[in-house]
């Protein structure tokens, strides 16, 4: 972008630009709302893992495998032992296997097993076994609830019955529907609160419009194409809310810069046309430079195996260059239509002129300048006792909140941890499979078994180990061998529990481990890991020839959180490198993109240091509607938060140093450049920061975890940029280095 041709041709065509906005806004506006039903459920890795390859001999191998299941929790007046309530349960169990989807059902009427009752009897659950997988799984979700809400609602005294039907998928689907809720509910919410601040900014109401409308029309347009990308490629759910906030956050950002270098050049007295062109080539650059340090970031996380980490890579970079593309093209084409129309009311700038007032700006640009070194002293400081408790991170699955308790499958498990049997949703499973020729079910295989069973079982974390060596109480190898010797007899009467723990071909078979509902899913990974600590020992002789497969949800967690913390350095020193070269050009300097990596980096560390205090330790949780400390922090919370706040908080950076830079090829001089440019800056910086925070702060209190994290890292990330980084630190060392700022190519007098 230059002062000739390209601003002038977006102001000379404004009417069409303006034109060509409004019919792909109006598209959008219409097809955005169905983007949420395209987004993937659930998301993984595109890595062959243990897991992976466990949960694939399950669902090829085994002829009623026990993979996908809902589990339908009921309350009720009384036992459902017998009498009225066992009725119920019979109805519903009956309603389930008629489905054409269903495979298996399994309650306490086909087992008669206590494990299905509460203590008092009137909780009951069965589970619901399925052939598909996956998002297919996903779709059943919806009409297999109202399947059992009509037969719920025809039983007597039905106002007395509860049932809610969860499992992983039915929690997948409440994630995607509360993350949606969450975000029209925080939109509307924030709107309100995010012109109130724009208007204080600009002190008129016409001015403060502009970047909101940028910014609604930023999601509504990325939404829609988030939309279309997910009918050819697996787009995650956590790109909806991310889209929401950076969206709403950078196309505000964005425009902001740009009224008010707009403003700034008709305070000068250039005319509508001139000062949008001005606008463009000056403003106009830094948003198309601040976008592009943004999408350095999103663009790493194309590189993670993830499907969500993808997802909002691909999502970051669509809306970051929806918000560019619209602040350079559609926001110059209404500058310039609107003209000084801009400052309408004018009785309100009056009022709010103290806001602007740049004595208070220039003072403290004139004390840094007088102490940097006591400024960088003091700012450090607080960096580094904020990222103090990054040295005790954890990572790994959070131990509570990690499912909403609002919605229906949460709620659900809630319910099978007040009946201790929660563990029956996330099993650890392991994969025993024998060489070719032989069977599972031979002597020495059912001794290793028994083995590996018993040695599970030792850990106080495990509550039950289910295999073909537990299939009755008692019962020794010996009498297992006589009956696995003739299995047809034996499917005859264990024909169900066979099907679910013995492969068609019996060479591989199934060891469940049932966690107890004391174990978290923090040390539910530490059971993993023993698991396949033990099978790959020599302790279990009888297992030495066998290939022994580690999988079930936290096992796949724990093989994405391996993956993706190996390839985390690698994404970070991409990130870096890529900012450092691009400020490089952008700026002819070799000292400010390192300083501005360095700065980064310190934002990124305090904000992890915060992250840690709050969630993992949980202090101060509670405001956020926490129950208590995670105890871990979800491995996707580091490597999102570093690769979104990395671009985000460079956007300051890019917005000051693009004015010092300005008035330092304009003067010559270090000292003053670098105290314009805090001046002239401060506000914007102070406003944009403000809203951003609000925008990011609200996902703080959103009903997923995952978001709750990203929202509060976020908002704290722009809050210590805003503040402690860009008016502090980074001016104190622009006045420290003097002219070297701008070797090799800065001016020189």
């Amino acid at each position: 972008m230059n002062g000739g041709g390209l601003p002038r041709a977006l102001v000379r065509w404004r009417w069409l630009i303006i034109a060509v906005w409004v019919v792909i806004g109006a598209v959008a506006f219409y097809r955005a709302p169905k983007t949420p039903d395209r987004l993937a459920l659930r998301g993984g890795s595109d890595e062959v893992t243990e897991a992976r390859l466990a949960d694939r001999l399950l669902a090829e191998r085994f002829a009623r495998p026990f993979g996908e299941f809902f589990a339908v929790t009921i309350d009720g007046p009384e036992s459902f032992a017998t009498g009225a309530a066992r009725a119920v349960l019979d109805s519903l169990t009956a309603a389930a296997r008629r489905q054409p989807y269903v495979q298996s059902v399994v309650s306490f009427a086909t087992r008669g097993d206590s494990l299905f009752l509460s203590a008092d009897g009137r909780t009951t659950f069965f589970l619901v076994s399925f052939a598909a997988t996956g998002d297919s799984v996903g779709n059943l979700v919806r009409p297999f609830r109202a399947e059992m809400r009509q037969v719920l609602a025809k039983v007597p005294n039905r106002p007395s019955y509860q049932m809610r039907v969860t499992g992983r998928s039915a929690l997948d689907l409440d994630v995607r529907t509360v993350s949606a809720e969450d975000g029209r509910r925080f939109e509307l919410r924030l709107l309100p609160l995010t012109l109130l601040i724009l208007v204080l900014a600009f002190g008129a109401l016409v001015a403060a419009l502009l970047p909101l409308a940028i910014g609604v029309l930023a999601i509504a347009v990325s939404l829609t194409l988030i939309g279309l990308l997910a009918t050819v490629m697996p787009m995650s759910v956590f790109v909806l809310n991310l889209t929401t906030m950076i969206g709403l956050g950078v196309g505000i950002d964005y425009s902001l810069l740009m009224v008010t270098r707009f403003r700034e050049e008709l305070a000068r007295g250039y005319r509508r046309r001139e000062a949008a062109e001005r606008t463009v080539a000056t403003a106009g650059i830094a948003v198309f430079n601040s976008g592009l340090t943004v999408i350095l970031g999103f663009g790493a996380l194309l590189l993670t195996p993830m499907v969500e980490t993808r997802s909002v890579g691909i999502g970051g970079l669509i809306v970051v260059a929806v918000a560019v593309l619209l602040s350079v093209t559609l926001l110059p084409a209404l500058l310039a239509a609107l003209g000084r129309s801009i400052d309408r009311p004018r009785w309100l700038a009056r009022r709010l002129t103290w806001y602007h007032a740049p004595q208070i700006w220039e003072k403290w640009a004139r004390s840094l300048a007088r102490h940097p070194i006591r400024a960088l002293a003091v700012g450090g400081s607080v960096i580094i006792l904020l990222t103090l408790p990054v040295f005790w991170i954890k990572i790994g699955l959070p131990a509570r909140n990690w499912w909403p308790a609002q919605t229906e499958a949460g709620a659900g498990v809630e319910t099978l941890s007040r009946m201790g049997v929660s563990g029956y949703i996330t099993p650890v499973r392991i994969m025993v499979e024998v060489p070719e020729g032989r069977s599972a079910t031979q002597a020495v295989y059912l001794r290793g078994l028994r083995a590996l069973s018993d040695s599970m079982r030792g850990d106080p974390r495990v509550l039950d180990v289910r295999s073909i060596v537990d299939l009755e109480p008692g019962t020794s190898i010996l009498a297992y061998s006589l009956l696995y010797s003739d299995l047809d007899s034996a499917r005859v009467t264990h024909q169900e529990f066979l099907d679910a723990y013995l492969s068609r071909d019996t060479r591989v078979a199934l060891v469940d481990v049932i966690l107890r509902d004391t174990t978290s899913l923090t040390s539910a990974m530490a059971v993993v890991t023993r698991a396949r600590d033990l099978v790959d020992s020599t302790a279990i002789r009888q297992l030495r020839d066998a290939d022994v497969s580690v999988g079930g949800y936290v096992a796949a967690s724990l093989d994405l959180q391996t993956e993706m913390l190996r390839r985390f350095p690698l994404l970070i020193a991409l990130v870096l490198s890529a900012t450092a070269i691009m400020l490089a050009i952008a700026f002819r300097s070799i000292l400010v993109p390192l300083k501005a990596v360095v700065m980064n980096s310190l934002s990124v560390s305090a904000t992890f240091g915060l992250i840690v205090l709050v969630f993992q330790y949980g202090y101060g949780g509670q405001f956020f509607h926490l129950t208590g400390p995670t105890e871990a922090i979800f491995v996707l919370v580091p490597v999102l938060v570093f690769a979104v706040v990395f671009g985000l908080s460079m956007d300051y950076e890019v917005f000051l140093l693009s004015r010092i830079k300005e008035a330092f090829d304009r003067t010559g001089k270090n000292t003053e450049a670098t105290m314009e440019g805090l001046s002239a800056t401060a506000s914007v910086i102070t406003s944009a920061a403000l809203i951003m925070i609000c925008v990011f702060g609200a996902f703080a209190f959103a009903r997923v975890l995952v978001m709750q994290f990203l929202g509060f890292g976020l908002a704290m990330a722009v809050l210590l940029d805003a503040t402690v980084i860009r008016m502090v630190l980074v001016p104190a060392f622009m006045h420290l280095m003097g002219k070297w700022n701008w070797w090799p190519g800065g001016r020189r007098s």
